[in-house]
């Protein structure tokens, strides 16, 4: 029951790792003539508005371009699947999505290490099994769910405990 919930949890932490990170930005803005011609052909469709766009929002977009050309085609039709699942979120789900992954980027490395772990485990259980977990998990209450997420953190040792 308690590794159930455990996988559970983490398989959320695990979905909101697919979100966009917020990483450290630079001040200035991206050229669209200092990207890469790799980079201006994935980014094509910003090619009008490129100037206008902020800093970060520059800088992410050229990372995800960079990110885009190293993969393989099946990749990039999951990375479009799931692009395609993240737009049709609800705006209220996408914010609770981006505050649960901030949660996760203070976590120590270490403990984004057994998020990871625990998501790939999550991903290598049958269909039939994860939608088990997925179903038990939506029937408990608030503070049943309070209680499975104390007595997980309890079975871990003290030094991954949250501070």
């Amino acid at each position: 029951m308690n590794k159930r919930i455990m996988v559970m949890l983490v398989s959320a932490l695990g979905a909101l790792m697919l979100a966009s990170a917020a990483l450290a930005e630079p001040s200035e803005g991206v050229a669209w003539a200092d990207l890469t011609a790799q980079q201006q052909q994935v980014l094509q469709r910003f090619a009008d508005t490129w100037q206008d766009l902020p800093p970060e929002r520059q800088a992410r977009l050229q990372r995800g371009a960079d990110r885009w050309q190293g993969m393989t085609p099946e990749q990039r039709a999951q990375a479009k699947e799931r692009f395609k699942q993240w737009q049709s979120l609800p705006p209220e789900r996408k914010e609770m999505i981006r505050e649960k992954f901030k949660r996760y980027q203070q976590l120590s490395p270490e403990e984004k290490a057994r998020v990871r772990q625990q998501a790939e485990r999550f991903r290598q259980m049958p269909p039939e099994q994860r939608q088990q977990l997925r179903q038990r998990w939506q029937s408990m209450t608030p503070e049943q769910r309070q209680r499975a997420i104390q007595r997980f953190q309890q079975q871990r040792p003290p030094q991954q405990r949250p501070r």
